[in-house]
């Protein structure tokens, strides 16, 4: 698995370019590619986790996600995680 974690600024970009982002984060929930998703409280950032096999696959799906290149949007950090505990199937 993998963790996202986003930077946010509150640019009209970003604003304007969140529905599709969510719109396309759905999408790979019901594909079971993303479990959880979601911005800090205080918006200034959001995670996202992915459940992908290795890093070449998380960033197709990163490529594939225009919201990441939009101004007021930084990608801040990529990390594996492994989970030993978990909420079981989405």
């Amino acid at each position: 698995m993998w963790i996202v974690e986003l930077s946010l600024a509150p640019t009209e970009e970003r604003l304007a370019a969140r529905p599709a982002h969510r719109r396309l984060l759905a999408g790979l929930r019901e594909r079971g590619v993303v479990p959880m998703a979601g911005p800090l409280a205080d918006d200034s950032g959001a995670v996202i986790i992915f459940d992908l096999p290795d890093e070449e696959a998380l960033r197709r799906e990163l490529a594939a996600d225009p919201y990441l290149t939009t101004p007021g949007v930084t990608v801040a950090s990529v990390r594996e995680w492994r989970p030993f505990v978990t909420a079981g199937p989405c």
